[in-house]
């Protein structure tokens, strides 16, 4: 179903480009693919918990995001984009408890809906080749609290979950790549992408239980990452009649 509603806002922005033959400045529809990886540069990718004896660690793992991208002329030297991506993160988790043994591990996978708001600069080093650069922010949904377990032997169990405090969000958002682009065939882009979320993106707990007895760990895990991006622009047949328009 929110698959199904990604794909609808799609068709949306299609239909929405269609009418933006008429502007001074050509604008662009594209697809987007992207790779997400964690990374000590942005923030720490890990989370370890202990308390009496109970030991928890969640580690964000590679992810990967897809949507709509929209590009709209505001100036020789300056464009808007925005669109809709959906954003799976991956995270690994293992539990211990100490002196006994035990020891599990488990995966879980958290989506995220976003739309990006950049201004977006560029510089043409070539005929076909232009560099890239963008700075904004990305409002964010964050539908579901997300939740998985471990039973050990029936009477002892790992709870973990991942419990959101504010279904929206606020990222800070950068880009930085290069495309090539081809009048007859659009637009080819590739690039890196920074996502610093404002407050984090869930609260892990993890909890141990054997039959009374029960411990409970709290943190806040942060969700940046650094991304990896593939965009295609489909080409504007006004923008190939008029060569010098800026992002032609």
């Amino acid at each position: 179903m929110n698959k199904f509603l990604l794909l609808s806002f799609i068709m949306g922005c299609f239909l929405g480009y269609a009418q933006l033959g008429d502007n001074r400045l050509p604008s662009y529809f594209g697809l987007q693919i992207r790779g997400v990886f964690p990374s000590d540069f942005v923030s720490n990718p890990s989370l370890s918990l202990t308390k009496e004896g109970m030991n928890a660690k969640i580690s964000q793992t590679p992810g990967y995001s897809f949507g709509g991208v929209v590009r709209v002329g505001i100036t020789e030297l300056i464009s808007l984009e925005t669109g809709i991506n959906f954003t799976q993160r991956n995270f690994n988790i293992e539990g211990s408890v100490a002196d006994s043994g035990i020891y599990v591990t488990n995966t879980l996978g958290f989506i995220q809906y976003d739309i990006p708001i950049n201004a977006l600069f560029y510089i043409k080093l070539a005929k076909k080749w232009y560099a890239n650069a963008s700075l904004g922010i990305a409002t964010g949904f964050k539908p579901t609290d997300i939740a998985t377990m471990n039973n050990i032997n029936g009477s002892q169990f790992f709870y973990h979950t991942g419990m959101v405090n504010k279904k929206a969000s606020l990222d800070l958002n950068g880009n930085l790549g290069f495309e090539f682009r081809s009048k007859k065939s659009g637009f080819f882009y590739v690039g890196t992408t920074v996502r610093l979320p404002t407050k984090p993106l869930f609260v892990y707990i993890a909890t141990y239980k054997n039959q009374g007895y029960k411990v409970t760990q709290y943190g806040d895990v942060s969700g940046a990452f650094l991304g990896l991006d593939f965009r295609y622009f489909f080409r504007n047949v006004k923008a190939v009649r008029e060569e010098k328009k800026p992002i032609e």
